[in-house]
Order: structure tokens, then sequence, then C-alpha cells
């Protein structure tokens, strides 16, 4: 509930605090003292957008704050959504600056306009002639009767299967769609991946294979050089082996006389050892060299293919191959394997859509079972409000398409006439009845769930008499479960408030202020007297009022 609000250099109003009680609170005012300047400043509160217009005086801010108290809202979830810091005193604050810049603080957090909105709109519910054009709305419709239906739980479970049910339409779609483009592909993928499986693709072969080719394709020169090494270290004349022989012999009789002379012969030595390995692998490296023409062509060959597939592909390595190799493998293998991957998504959607439908059906049963109450009570609160004749002839079709909100194809008709024909809300209801069916519609939701605090802004015009009067008991018995405003011109429903409120104007230094006050009984009295009787009280207008509030 609305516990206070103040307001500083807004519009005409100067500055301004108010504390609100619970119950069903009135406000009064002569045309023009300022009840829209009241709501405006509410309404920036709530998220409405706001501009330098708004400021009283130009070169200062202006501040509006609101006080709520909303330990019964269960609004933890959503604060907790919306990063907001949770209070059971909850203050929200809108500032405009003299720049023209709007900022907003909910319990002293900045929060965004969005943010505020959706706040807002949990908190307090302004009745104005705009908000009664949503009876016309089929969105709004729905809502009353699935409040009444208690669907809320089988709603939010029916919007995450939908969710997921949509997902998984969307993700058939796009396999249909890379289904009608990979068959145009598949063809030459597995060419392509055909050429690499054949080219038995081994990381590192490409520098073996081109060693290979190197010395089959210059055997006779490399069998030249090692026929000449073999002579450089053999020969019996010249050879190096013979001749390190000579010197390790030679060193071998020096080492008696000196251990320097040791050291040079275990020197030689070596080198011979070493020399004599050589000689040796020259030898293996001579017998085992034979020119092989056939397998000359089967590495060059091979090289080819690997250059080949290296240049189409753009890559500079066998390993690069083998890992174009593996994704053409994957596509391959998905696109073969995309008819057997279609049937299972088609099998989740059919799964998807027999849960959807015993949900939607759930939903569809509690809807046609509250709608017989629903039409009772509207018609007779409205035959209180001066509409004896007022019928309603409401459906909800079970159809085969998936809604937001279930399968349902709702019509909700509305004759006004006895004998009249049934049309659509907008086409079969004045603005006055529309007015009354609101509230009408309020007062049974008020039944079922915990609405916000609402603010009637004159939903009263156009009535009088004993209609007002029923309309001021159905906002009395409202406010017994909720917090109640009425903006009214009507005395019958002024006096039913348990807390009256006026608005007024009046000039300070020449300048023109609007002012909210709340009134006592003996002020209230005279209130309601020139409600009834003009600025001119007459003393029955008095003892009208008295007995009004008694």
């Amino acid at each position: 509930m609305l516990t206070s609000l103040s307001i500083k250099n807004y519009a005409l109003i100067d500055k301004l605090h108010v504390e609100f009680n619970d119950g069903f609170s009135i406000i009064t005012g002569e045309t023009g003292a300022g009840k829209s300047i009241l709501l405006g400043g509410l309404s920036l509160i709530l998220g409405k957008r706001a501009d330098l217009s708004s400021l009283k005086n130009t070169e200062e801010k202006c501040v509006i704050e609101a006080v709520f108290n909303i330990s019964n809202y269960k609004l933890q979830s959503l604060f907790k959504a919306e990063d907001f810091d949770y209070d059971v005193q909850t203050i929200i604050r809108r500032e405009i600056l003299p720049s023209g810049k709007s900022r907003a603080f909910v319990n002293d957090s900045p929060v965004n306009l969005n943010s505020l909105q959706l706040l807002g709109e949990r908190l307090i519910d302004i009745h104005s002639q705009h908000q009664t054009l949503q009876l016309t709305s089929n969105e709004f419709q729905f809502q009353v009767i699935d409040a009444l239906a208690k669907n809320d739980a089988p709603l939010q479970t029916y919007k995450l299967e939908l969710k997921a049910y949509k997902k998984l339409k969307k993700e058939l779609q796009e396999l249909l769609d890379f289904q009608a483009d990979a068959i145009k592909e598949h063809d030459y993928n597995s060419f392509l991946l055909s050429e690499l499986v054949e080219a038995n693709l081994v990381d590192g072969e490409l520098e073996l294979l081109e060693e290979e080719y190197e010395t089959l394709n210059n055997i006779e020169g490399i069998k030249e050089k090692l026929s000449e090494a073999y002579q450089l270290l053999n020969e019996e004349q010249i050879g190096i082996l013979p001749a390190l022989g000579t010197l390790k012999n030679t060193l071998q009789k020096l080492s008696s006389y000196s251990l320097k002379y040791e050291d040079l012969f275990k020197r030689v030595n070596s080198s011979l050892i070493d020399m004599d390995d050589v000689f040796r692998e020259v030898d293996v490296f001579q017998d085992n060299l034979e020119a092989d023409p056939n397998r000359l062509d089967v590495v060059d060959s091979k090289l080819r293919v690997l250059h080949n597939l290296m240049q189409k592909h753009v890559v500079d390595s066998i390993l690069d191959l083998i890992a174009i190799k593996i994704q053409l493998e994957e596509k391959v293998s998905f696109t073969e394997n995309l008819d057997e991957s279609i049937q299972k998504k088609r099998l989740e959607i059919e799964n998807k859509e027999t849960e959807l439908n015993t949900i939607s059906k759930d939903i569809h049963s509690k809807r046609t079972a509250i709608i017989p109450e629903l039409t009772k009570q509207l018609e007779t609160i409205l035959g209180s409000l001066g509409m004896p004749n007022a019928q309603f002839k409401i459906d909800a079709v079970y159809g085969k398409e998936f809604f937001a909100n279930g399968k349902d194809d709702l019509s909700f008709l509305f004759s006004a006439n006895k004998g009249g024909h049934f049309n659509e809300l907008k086409k079969a209801a004045s603005g006055g009845e529309l007015s009354r069916i609101m509230l009408a519609i309020k007062s049974v939701l008020s039944k079922y769930i915990q609405l916000p605090t609402i603010m009637f802004d004159e939903i009263d015009t156009g009535v009088s008499g004993e209609i007002s009067n029923k309309m001021g008991d159905i906002m009395l018995q409202m406010s017994k479960t909720m917090q109640v405003f009425s903006i009214t011109h009507l005395p019958q429903i002024a006096a039913k408030g348990h807390s009256h409120f006026k608005v007024y104007k009046e000039d300070v230094n020449n300048v023109t202020q609007t002012n909210l006050v709340k009134l006592n009984h003996d002020e209230r009295i005279v209130e309601i007297a020139q409600m009834l009787g003009g600025i001119e009280m007459s003393s029955s207008a008095i003892a009208h009022a008295k007995e009004l509030l008694n």
C-alpha cells in the first residue's frame, strides 16, 4: 500500500507531503484544482517519462518520493530479477534536473525506467478512461478469467513448454534448411574427402618422401661420391685408415717415453675408431644403394598428390590436410545422418506438443468451469449499478493453434439491453457502461487475488443517485482486502471513505499553487455539503452531509 507521497517543485505544486492509511481514501476538489497534477506526479513514480515542463521552477530540480508497504505483495522474486534492494518499506524517488535529465531510485539504488515500470504496475493501478479501454482487449479478458480460474501455475508451465517447443521448431527448420543446402554440397564434400582418404595421410610423411625422392633421383651421383669416400678412407697407399693406423703405431711407441705422447696416441686411436665406423657405414651404404625406377615413380607420384592437395586446400602441411579431412568427415557424416536427426527432432516436437496439449486442456477446463461464475457475478454487480439487463456471453473454444496463453479462442460478448444483440464490448457498451463494467471486474478480481493499490479516477462520471451509492459500496467492499482511492465529484461516494483528502488551489505571493490536505470530520462535513449544494451551504445540505457520513 501507498503510505506517503512527497512532491517538490512539480507543475503547480511547490512542496507537498501527505501520508495515507489503508482502506478507502477519497480525493475531492473543484475542477481544475490539480487532481490531474497529483496523478501526473504519481505516474512519474510508476515510470512515466518526464520533461522540463514538469518543473515549477526551472532552476531547481523536481523531486517526487513515494513510500510503499509491500509486505503482502510477494515481490521478492521481482526485486531479485531486477537487482533491487528489497525492503518491506520500499521508497521510490524520481528526480527531474534543470538540465532535463531524469533519474529514478528504488531504495536509493539507481534504476532504469523499464524496471521502474515493471515494479510500478505491481504497486498502483490507476484506473482511468485509458485503462477502461483494456476491457476490450482479448489479453485483458483472458487475465480476468485466468485470475478467477487460478491458472497462474499451469500458465507459467505452459509458457516454459511453449518456449521450448518454439525452440525445437526453429531447430527443425534450421535442419531442413541445412539439408536443402547440404544435399548440393554433399557430393563435392564426399569427393574432397575421398581424395584425402586415398592419399593415406600420415603426419611427417612429406619430409621422409622428399628425402627418399632426392636419394632415388640422384643415385648415380651418390654412388660416385660414396665410392670416392671409400677410396679416400681405405686406399692402401694414401687412404685415411692405413695412414691413421701407421700414425697410431708410431705414437704408441712414443707413449712409453712420456705421458704427453700417450695422450696423442689416445686421441689418434679414437679418431681411427671413428674413421673405421665411418668406413663401415660407407661400405654398407654402397652395398644397399641400388637404382629403383619403380620406387622413384611411386615416391614422385605420392609427392605430386600431396603437393596438389596442399595447393588445393591452401595449406602448408600434411597436419593441416588431416584437420581438413576430419572436418569433411564430420560434414559428410552429418549430412548422411541428417534424415535420422530430422526424424529425431520431429519426435521431440511431437512429444512437446503432447505435453502442451495436456497443459492447455487443463487451462481450458479451468476457464470453462469458472466462466459461469464470472458471468453471474458481473451481471449481479452491474444490475446494482443501474444496468439490470446487462448480459455477458463468454466462450472459450479449444482450438488447434498454440497461443501465448493456451489454445483457446475467447469470445467475450456483451448486451446492455433486454432483447439486444450480443456484440464485442467496444461496440456494445458506451464509455460510462465500460467504466461500470471495469469496476465490476475489479470488484470480482479483488475476491480472488491480491490486487495492488487501486486509484479510480472519476469512475463515477455520468452517474448519480442510487447508482453512485452502489459504486461507493463496491469500492468500500474492495477496500477490505486492498487499498482503494477514489477521485470523485459525488458526495455519495465521498462520504463512504475512511479518509478524505482535498485538492485545492491557493495564491501565495501572487503565485498559484496546488495543495493536498487531509480533512478532519468537521471539514469533511463542509466539503460534502459544498459538493451537495455549492459554496453557499444550506442547513439542509449540512444535515444531508452529516447523514451521509453517519
